[in-house]
């Protein structure tokens, strides 16, 4: 049984997180937060990963909770695009 196209393409990850910076020209930094239970003691962990996401219009600002979509490799380290902002900083 064949394959057709959409069936081997998977979706794209989503993650939503919160701007640390976006001093650069259309690009931010986005940290996301974690929590996940120890694999031997039970205990909740927090982690936290820095992502570096293209920002075309630079309208996100520092504190904005944000939601990025992965996409083809940018730049060296841009592999994130962002797709919308869920909350701008007060």
């Amino acid at each position: 049984m064949a394959e057709t196209p959409q069936q081997s393409v998977a979706r794209r990850k989503v993650r939503q997180g919160v701007v640390t910076s976006s001093s650069r020209d259309k690009t931010i930094t986005v940290r996301i937060d974690t929590k996940a239970p120890h694999p031997i003691y039970g205990k909740t962990v927090r982690r936290s990963t820095k992502l570096h996401v293209h920002d075309e219009r630079n309208e996100a600002n520092v504190g904005d909770l944000v939601r990025v979509i992965e996409c083809r490799p940018l730049s060296k380290l841009k592999r994130w695009r962002l797709s919308d902002i869920v909350e701008r900083a007060r």
